[in-house]
């Protein structure tokens, strides 16, 4: 377990997701008591404040008696007490403008801002009152940020309600902080509920009722406490607006700027034009009734805060005709803007819209279609989480900017995935900061399919929007720790964040969906036998930190941690144990039928964890939760339920004797993968004719005053991933002493030899390959472009291995040793692991152990 838990991952614990911690159950000579000797500091809001600062107020209110157990007043005017909480926003606020126009406040750091917010505490405020905690807001959104962030370092988490993550208890609570302030850097930040049939659809329709107010209120809740403010809600056969009249007033209440997907123009659900629409959904011959269609959508909107989606697709979120012309959907995009202006009586460009160049329609981009300067195009990744395009640096900018529309959860090729997170946070970070380097920070919203289980992913998205500049690269073990800790208290935050970096590492491998008995090797580097070894061990520390916790803290850690870390080893286990079962049954051994007993109960298994999840768990508040089927796909769409693996066995009366020896055949003797610890000066050793390296083991490192190496930690199948930094640094010819890294080998033979790189597939941002180079020794850098022959086939091959290897051959003129130079050329290329092999490799889905030096 140390190979796992210690020797792959170095954690640094200093990051902390939230802001700078003001907050304690100690007191300080300065402290601020909201909480203090059995009584409570009295909270002040303004009546006239925006209906959002009400709402928040009281969840504060209930967050210090979560807390503390001591609920405070609320009041609507200047109370008569010794410590107050004063909570408003600029120019909405009595006490608030009282405060500036005396010069005890200043305001000025903040004001005109979007989303800021300013805390304090001032000396004598006002007659009467000793001390104040102001929480001041730009707007209303950075009112309400300003007192979450401060429910959250009390210890409310965000996932209080979805996954009940219980306050951490004390008795007393200090503000212990000077002046504090904070807005975000990117403009609009938000999830879209997606593919939530057959979870979160039966989950909410048992619990609320459906998708109405009362559902739509907690996920509000939720998006306010991640600092988020921007909601595309549930489509599938549903209407946000149309559903519960409740629903977009709710959404204003709460100050959430509502959309709708990329596929649904005009504040109108996909749903509403099976419900009221006439004729078909094509502009060229129903133009009329679809204009219609769309002004009532406009009409309906009001002056709510709206991102209107403009443009159009086929009906269903599928493309238009091949033969669209650019022509017409400039001419939509053109009515639908007469529309906006007409109905809202003000200039179309006042109101925010985006276009999202989203699969097919980015191609319509691409061929030269455009849309006016104040709309924002919404870049998209691939559905797999490979952003597609980006502008250039040279590009003009765009008075509407630029937006990413990211997936953690998918319906379609070439496998749905939905049932558990397979999402790497590293990888979500060197993508989004990437985009948010190349100027792309006025929209990321992340389709997040039913909520959970996408908790750790969904909140460390909207931790990076609000600053992506607080999160390094390596930070990003720190994280884990600081998101263990929020969730779970101090004392295993260590290790809980371990096996949430280490189980979202093995579940992006290969999606569960994608998995299959034939997906590890059983006969080469003991593969299979190890995958299944690692997350058994890995599951045996996850059981043994549940059996320590508090008893209030295991239902938040198993949906959090436990769930996936079970339910991923039993079924990597039950295919791994399908695969031996077919093996023996070749080999007429008696072990088939075992094995097939085997692989049978761990899909009864399989029942019985998605059973307790939905049935048990929290007293059964997540029923349906779980539904989502995930074994036995046969295509891209999901079987109607899950499916036993075709087993085989054989006569055992004709096989007595073949037991023992096939016994002796499932021995459960895995080889030693550990990552060891390399002398710098080491060489890499050729063994049975492969030298396997870790990307980040490099001999040395040349870098240069414009672009230097980074290693972000735990990216990747096998270990980490190492870049070039800045990612906007520009293409450079490989040689001399441009950047690179080496990695002494020694080589037994002369002769040719495969040097094999594997690379996160990134995908051509800038509609161009990205190239790098490898060399020899001194032998002129072969220059290679990653991207040569792509095309869909191998895309599928890419998304579905989560890995692209390419292949240089090299002629070798001497044994011995030798240095392997692997260059720059484009930045944007993240070099997980090298392979040299001289001929005869066994495949294998991982690529071999690494060397010893």
């Amino acid at each position: 377990m140390k190979t796992i838990l210690l020797a792959a991952i170095v954690f640094v614990v200093s990051f902390s997701a939230t802001s700078q911690p003001v907050i304690s159950g100690t007191k300080t000579k300065q402290a601020f008591p909201i909480v203090a000797k059995g009584t409570a500091a009295t909270l002040y809001i303004d009546k006239h404040d925006y209906t959002v600062i009400a709402k928040t107020a009281k969840m504060f209110q209930q967050d210090i008696a979560s807390v503390t157990g001591i609920s405070p007043a609320l009041v609507y005017k200047l109370p008569v007490a010794k410590n107050i909480i004063v909570a408003g926003t600029i120019d909405h606020s009595e006490l608030i403008t009282k405060l500036v126009a005396s010069k005890k406040l200043n305001l000025t750091s903040i004001n005109g801002k979007w989303e800021a917010y300013k805390i304090c505490v001032i000396e004598q405020p006002f007659a009467g009152v000793e001390k104040a905690l102001v929480i001041a807001g730009s707007d209303r959104r950075g009112t309400a940020y300003g007192l979450l962030e401060l429910s959250r370092q009390m210890g409310v988490s965000p996932w209080i309600y979805w996954a009940d993550v219980p306050a951490k208890k004390s008795a007393e609570l200090y503000y212990n902080g000077g002046t504090m302030q904070d807005a975000p850097a990117v403009k609009y930040r938000g999830i879209f509920i997606n593919d939530e049939a057959p979870a979160l659809s039966g989950w909410s329709k048992k619990t609320f009722g459906g998708f109405n107010h009362k559902f739509y209120e907690k996920v509000f809740e939720l998006i306010l406490r991640m600092k988020g403010n921007y909601l595309w809600p549930a489509m599938w056969g549903s209407a946000f607006n149309d559903d519960d009249s409740l629903n977009p007033k709710l959404a204003d209440d709460y100050a959430i700027v509502m959309g709708t997907s990329h596929h649904e123009p005009l504040v109108r659900a996909h749903d509403e034009w099976r419900r009221y629409g006439t004729g078909k959904w094509n502009f060229d011959s129903n133009a009329t009734a679809l204009r219609e269609f769309w002004r009532k959508g406009i009409q309906r909107m009001g002056a709510r805060e709206n991102i209107v989606s403009v443009g159009m697709r086929g009906d269903g979120d599928e493309p238009m005709t091949r033969e669209t012309a650019t022509g017409l959907l400039e001419r939509i995009v053109k009515d639908q803007r007469e529309i906006i202006a007409d109905v809202t009586k003000k200039d179309a460009a006042s109101i925010p819209q985006l276009w999202a160049l989203y699969k097919e329609v980015q191609d319509y981009y691409d061929k030269g279609m455009r849309v006016p300067d104040d709309v924002t195009l919404l870049l998209c990744d691939d559905n797999w989480g490979n952003i597609r395009k980006l502008p250039k640096l040279t590009d003009k900018p765009r008075t509407g900017g630029y937006g990413i529309y990211y997936h953690f959860d998918y319906v379609g090729g070439p496998r749905n995935y939905k049932w558990i997170n397979t999402n790497q946070i590293e990888r979500t970070w060197e993508q989004m900061h990437l985009a948010y380097e190349y100027g792309v920070n006025k929209i990321w919203i992340v389709n997040v399919g039913d909520i959970k289980p996408m908790e750790f992913p969904t909140q460390f998205f909207l931790d990076y929007a609000w600053n992506p500049s607080k999160i390094n690269a390596e930070d990003l073990p720190g994280y884990y720790t600081s998101w263990a800790q929020e969730q779970f208290g101090k004392q295993h935050a260590f290790i809980i964040g371990k096996i949430v970096a280490v189980h979202t590492k093995f579940n992006s491998r290969r999606k569960p969906e994608l998995l299959s008995p034939a997906t590890y090797s059983l006969t080469n580097y003991e593969e299979a036998e190890q995958v299944v070894s690692e997350y058994n061990a890995l599951l045996k520390t996850t059981d043994s930190i549940y059996n320590i916790l508090a008893p209030e803290l295991k239902d938040a850690y198993y949906q959090l941690v436990l769930h996936p870390v079970q339910a991923s080893a039993n079924l990597n286990e039950l295919y791994v144990t399908v695969a031996k079962n077919r093996q023996y049954a070749k080999q007429q051994l008696a072990l088939a039928n075992i094995m097939a007993d085997k692989a049978k109960a761990l899909y009864v298994k399989d029942s019985m964890v998605t059973n307790y999840y939905n049935d048990t768990l929290a007293k059964g508040k997540w029923s349906h939760m779980m539904d989502q089927t995930h074994i036995g796909y046969t295509y891209w769409q999901q079987p109607a339920v899950n499916s036993m693996p075709a087993l085989q066995y054989v006569n055992e009366k004709e096989l007595v004797d073949s037991v023992s020896a096939g016994n002796n055949s499932d021995t459960n003797q895995t080889r030693d993968r550990t990552v060891n610890t390399l002398a710098e000066n080491g060489v890499f050793q050729m063994k049975e004719g492969y030298i396997s390296m870790e990307a980040e083991h490099y001999t040395k490192v040349v870098n240069t005053p414009a672009a230097y190496w980074q290693t972000i930690p735990n990216a990747g199948r096998t270990l980490s991933a190492v870049t070039i930094f800045p990612v906007t640094t520009n293409a450079v010819k490989p040689g001399a002493s441009s950047p690179h890294l080496q990695y002494a080998i020694n080589l037994k033979d002369t002769g040719f030899i495969d040097v094999r790189v594997y690379l996160s597939p990134t995908l051509m941002f800038h509609n161009k390959g990205l190239q790098y180079a490898v060399s020899i020794d001194d032998d002129s850098p072969q220059i290679i472009n990653m991207h040569e022959g792509y095309n869909d086939r191998l895309w599928n091959q890419w998304v579905s291995d989560n890995i692209v290897i390419k292949s240089s051959n090299h002629f070798i003129k001497k044994p011995g040793e030798h240095l392997l130079k692997f260059w720059m050329v484009d930045a944007g290329i993240l070099l997980q692991k090298i392979v040299i092999s001289t001929g005869n490799l066994q495949p294998s889905y991982l690529g071999p152990p690494e060397s010893a030096k």
